[in-house]
């Protein structure tokens, strides 16, 4: 209940902490479908949680998507929070750049590629980076 109380986790992440601290591994499943059934632990819950915080850090979809993927979270379940929030992701990739780069539209292609490699990292989508780069094209 400590590990709870401090911030949300998934089911498998729970699993292997308790496994890591020598609990009992015939007791570990019981415990966590315990926890689920009085909806203290939710993997739902956790995605939802997570993917507020790393859009408000300014990440966009296919960096979060990809971080919980690789975290072991079911896709299906991963691709439906996603949808299910209503983010303007061209909009979040704008106040992103804006934090950055400053207001101002890039100057020269060096500096567009600059951009570019940024927000490619940051995890937007391309067709949303070419149309903040290169508006009028």
């Amino acid at each position: 209940m400590r590990l709870l109380a401090s911030r949300e986790h998934f089911r498998a992440e729970l699993r292997r902490k308790l496994a890591g601290r020598g609990q009992n591994p015939e007791l570990i499943e019981p415990v966590l479908d315990s926890l689920e059934d009085r909806n203290a632990l939710s993997d739902r819950r956790f995605v939802e949680s997570y993917v507020a915080f790393r859009v408000g850090r300014g990440f966009g979809p296919l960096r979060i998507r990809a971080e919980l993927l690789e975290k072991g979270l079911d896709s299906g379940l991963v691709s439906q929070c996603l949808d299910a929030q209503d983010f303007h992701w061209e909009a979040l990739l704008r106040q992103t750049a804006a934090r950055k780069f400053g207001p101002g539209p890039a100057a020269g292609r060096r500096e567009q590629a600059v951009r570019a490699r940024f927000l490619e990292y940051r995890g937007y989508y391309p067709a949303h980076i070419r149309r903040y780069i290169w508006p009028h094209e």
